[in-house]
């Protein structure tokens, strides 16, 4: 397979030494469960329990009747102890199902079951996985069910599998793939299935040998290609991996599924396939936890709603004082005001930095060296963008400069020689936009 390099991006240090050579293991249940009824784009779900309530593992707390927006589930059982805003990771607060667990993690009756997904119709397989409350555990947290159906006008040909992850300190990804290749390969095939293509590739960046030749050896008639790809921030992005192994360029203001492609997350994978197989709901996922401060970096299987502080002591603290906790990594992760906020399903680690080095240099002027133009991987001017921003022009930004096409990667802010923080001006640019047509709405 012909892999290609993508324009501009960035090669930080991945600092993925101190998690990956470590196996995936169990956080323990905390002693409350934080639950929020938003975890993915679109309308939240609505509580369908009230407090008091008693519940099991699996069963679904909150849900729509809009046949969109994914429903959500209790990650073990326990009693309902409130309902209310809490703090959120992505929003600040939201509201959120509080459970106490009873210590005895038991499922709701009836719902573990094997089933042979072969047997099992298209349809019958997006409402599975509908059910089962899945979304895009890379990040976006877009539903799931809603991508394995595009529009009958879209010609989808190919799947393509995100292994890369390219966020430096992350590793669970890669640990998911060495630890449960099978199920990502099962899950694989599910989705090829749904969407009736032939084609799949799993792109892997070439820093992660053992886990292109774990899947590799799954892949033996399967129609699956492990495809090995520049170790390049951010390889992960989803028009940069299309364009990698497919030499296909997604179009301004397009979707992969414009130019016949599906792009899934190897997490999102194994999820598919435990619910498919097994009707087992999306309740839990693999958190890296890592950082230079903190003490015992690990590979946590987390249970949706696990409080930050919970993971971070289990990793036995902090051994300074931090200056920054991150969801996700250092180049798109979300700083953290309340450490209260619970892991959601499109969490893949916690990342901590102390006050040295979360310490933010002086931003100066543009100093116009093109840096930032080189760097971005979607052919844009940051500059202008940070600089129109400033200036309150964001229709202008937006009309004239392709605001929206921003992935907001932070290759820009990394290497600008002047420290400005033009993925902050853009992100306001988007937002104040967005207020604006919510306005004139």
């Amino acid at each position: 397979m012909l892999i290609r390099r993508f324009r501009g991006g960035a090669h930080p240090h991945a600092h993925k030494e101190r998690t990956a050579p470590l196996a995936t293991v169990s956080l323990p249940l905390p002693a409350k469960l934080i639950i929020p009824v938003r975890q993915h784009i679109g309308d939240p779900a609505i509580p369908t329990v009230k407090v008091g309530d008693l519940v099991k593992k699996g069963q679904v707390i909150a849900d729509h009747e809009n046949g969109r927006t994914p429903p959500i589930h209790a990650t073990t059982s326990g009693k309902v102890v409130d309902i209310g805003t809490q703090p959120h990771p992505l929003f600040g607060q939201a509201q959120s199902i509080v459970l106490e667990p009873d210590g005895q993690d038991e499922w709701q009756e009836g719902l573990l079951t094997d089933r042979k997904w072969e047997e099992l119709s298209a349809e019958e397989l997006i409402k599975i996985v509908f059910r089962a409350g899945i979304v895009g555990m890379g990040g976006a947290a877009f539903p799931t069910h809603m991508k394995l159906a595009p529009p009958k006008d879209k010609m989808i040909d190919t799947l393509i599998i995100n292994g890369a992850e390219c966020e430096p300190y992350l590793t669970s990804d890669y640990r998911t793939m060495l630890e449960q290749p099978d199920l990502v390969i099962t899950g694989c095939r599910i989705v090829m299935e749904i969407l009736n293509v032939h084609t799949a590739v799993i792109g892997i960046e070439d820093n992660k040998p053992d886990a292109v030749q774990a899947l590799v050896e799954r892949c033996q008639g399967t129609g699956i290609t492990v495809a090995a790809v520049q170790t390049r921030y951010p390889q992960g992005a989803e028009k940069m991996l299309i364009w990698a192994l497919t030499g296909r360029e997604v179009p301004s203001g397009k979707l992969p599924m414009d130019v016949g492609c599906v792009v899934q997350n190897v997490g999102t994978l194994t999820a598919v396939a435990q619910a498919v197989t097994r009707n087992i709901p999306l309740i839990e996922r693999v958190v890296t936890v890592s950082g230079s401060p903190v003490a015992e970096p690990k590979n946590l299987l987390t249970r949706i709603g696990t409080p930050f502080s919970h993971a971070l002591a289990y990793c036995g603290g902090t051994t300074r004082e931090p200056g920054k906790v991150l969801m996700g990594g250092p180049m798109m992760g979300l700083a953290q005001i309340n450490l209260t906020a619970p892991v959601i399903k499109s969490t893949s680690g916690i990342t901590v930095f102390d006050k040295k080095d979360s310490t933010m240099p002086k931003e100066r002027s543009c100093v116009r060296c093109g840096r930032c133009l080189d760097a971005c991987t979607m052919r844009l001017r940051p500059n202008m963008l940070s600089i129109l921003s400033e200036m309150g022009r964001h229709q202008t930004a937006h009309a004239e400069f392709d605001l929206m096409d921003c992935v907001e990667c932070g290759c820009c802010s990394y290497v600008c020689p002047s420290k400005r923080n033009i993925v902050h001006y853009i992100k306001q640019s988007k937002a104040k936009n967005a207020l604006a047509r919510a306005v004139r709405k």
